[in-house]
């Protein structure tokens, strides 16, 4: 259940970057979401191929940290990307009477 609202909340805020990098919300929302949950199949599954099935936390563990780190490796992806510039063309020349 936290991990449903860790999700949530994680995603709202790659969709408010996206926006100020003039990016679409919903497909970097779309991103962030797919790269948590195939990051944590995947981390569970190296889990159990080295844990086995009789240690179930440690799978778990690694499956929340892949998790994690594709949420980092999203939000750094966009960070690199240039703000949208918002303001009028009139403000940024200040020589102009």
């Amino acid at each position: 259940m936290l991990e449903i609202l860790a999700v949530i909340f994680l995603s709202g805020k790659i969709g408010d970057l996206a926006e100020r990098k003039g990016q679409k919300k919903g497909k970097w929302k779309a991103y962030a979401i797919l790269g948590w949950f195939i990051s944590e199949i995947v981390g569970i599954a190296i889990g159990f191929a080295m844990f086995g099935s009789e240690e179930f936390g440690p799978m778990l563990l690694l499956g929340y940290s892949l998790a994690i780190l594709s949420y980092f490796a999203i939000r750094q992806t966009l960070q690199k990307m240039p703000d949208v510039e918002t303001g009028f063309d009139f403000e940024k020349d200040q020589n102009r009477p």
